[in-house]
């Protein structure tokens, strides 16, 4: 059994769980970024790391020699700065993480050189890291009292709600807060939550004293029919490739925007017209004035395009070059052909990706992602929520992750 232990394969292999150890830390780390931790059962959650920690500990200190656990050993504190930062009021997580990471960097096979100097960076990512993080958050901090009037759940378990009364200089207010209820991330006694999803749908001055909400189910065709009512006018933000999907030709998306009013004067408009203008209102001379053509299909191309355009579309000289060529620096490429004497461009031609609700069926409401029925909130009478308008709207975008400031203050 002594010459199994002492097996130089049966160390690498036994390494691969220290491997496994750190990169839980490593989605810890990603965890405490992006999501709020909510902790059910802190003596359950203390007990669940110590043990896990204690075992990887043993496994790491039996194979301290191997490059695997050298490596995890510089990695595991410096993936625990953001978690004790964001999670500094959970020392049931932390402590045996932690003790975990000291022990290990310091009983490592490493070098007591690479030790000494990583150790150190190590000490100072923290340090400076923690004075950072205090600095911004106190900077921040709001001088407002904030009570929950109500919190629950919608009747299809879609939407968490929260009603916020805020008590400051100007009366407070009374604000509502939406959030999904659907891309929690749960463990056994842990559940993480979203940073910044929670929405202002309605908001108030000064606070409300008597305060009545009630939600209600309602279908895709009611809610049509409730919005078409409030307006026909009613314009809705769609992709490029849900354009598509409904039918809309590219080119007919394209229009001409921030034109210089001497421009204007030229293609025979006046200084009031300073809204966006389709290409396909223009005549052939009015395009030619913006260096663009029309061909038989209804296509725009670009006249006499840069080396830039011509770069960007993937074309050589000579080619005709389309707008549906061009990305979206290529499109920035065309804007610079035509600047003033400032440099800045005298006009700038775009796609607008917006569809009027009227012009939409209710089957082309269900392929951009509009649930058959759902769940609408009205706060005092007004109707301040309705799920049709968050999903067509995207209100709720669980699936990207972009690094802000704002994940700070959570």
């Amino acid at each position: 059994m002594k010459d199994f232990f002492d097996n130089i394969w049966t160390k690498r292999v036994v390494s691969v769980l220290g491997v496994l150890y750190t990169v839980c830390v490593c989605f810890l780390c990603y965890y405490s970024i992006y999501y709020n931790i909510h902790v059910e059962s802190a003596v359950s959650v203390c007990l669940i790391v110590s043990a896990i920690s204690l075992i990887a500990l043993v496994v790491m200190l039996y194979t301290r020699k191997q490059i695997l656990t050298r490596i995890c050993s510089f990695i595991i504190l410096p993936a625990m700065l953001p978690v004790v930062l964001m999670y500094f009021d959970h020392k049931e997580i932390l402590i045996p993480v932690i003790a975990v990471g000291v022990i290990i960097l310091l009983l490592s096979g490493a070098s007591e050189g690479a030790k000494t100097a990583i150790g150190t960076v190590i000490l100072l990512l923290f340090i400076f890291g923690a004075l950072g993080y205090f600095l911004f958050t106190s900077f921040f901090v709001t001088t407002s009292k904030e009570t929950t009037f109500a919190s629950g759940v919608s009747p299809s378990g879609m939407y968490r709600y929260r009603i916020v009364n805020t008590e400051d200089s100007s009366n407070g207010s009374t604000a509502v807060y939406i959030e999904p209820n659907y891309a929690d991330v749960t463990y056994p006694f842990v559940t993480f939550t979203l940073k910044n999803m929670e929405r202002v749908v309605y908001s108030e001055r000064p606070k409300c004293e008597n305060i009545q909400i009630s939600w209600d189910t309602q279908t895709r065709e009611q809610v049509t029919s409730e919005l078409m009512n409030i307006s026909d006018n009613i314009s809705v933000h769609v992709t490029g490739a849900e354009m598509a999907s409904l039918g809309y030709r590219f080119d007919s998306t394209l229009e001409v925007s921030d034109v210089n009013i001497y421009e204007l004067l030229e293609i025979g408009k006046t200084a009031k017209d300073v809204d966006a203008i389709k290409l396909d209102d223009l005549s052939d001379e009015q395009l030619a004035h913006f260096s663009i053509s029309r061909d038989g299909s209804g296509r725009y191309s670009i006249i006499d395009p840069s080396e830039e355009v011509l770069m960007d579309a993937g074309k050589n000289a000579g080619e005709k070059v389309y707008f549906s060529d061009l990305s979206a620096k290529g499109f920035e490429a065309y804007a610079d052909m035509n600047p003033d004497r400032w440099g800045n461009p005298l006009w700038v031609v775009s796609a607008n990706n917006t569809v009027n609700l009227k012009d939409l069926s209710d089957a082309q409401l269900e392929q951009l992602g509009v649930s058959a029925s759902g769940d609408v909130l009205t706060f005092n009478g007004k109707v301040c929520f309705r799920y049709y308008v968050a999903e067509l709207e995207d209100y709720f975008d669980t699936e990207s992750r972009s690094l802000s400031i704002d994940l700070l203050n959570n």
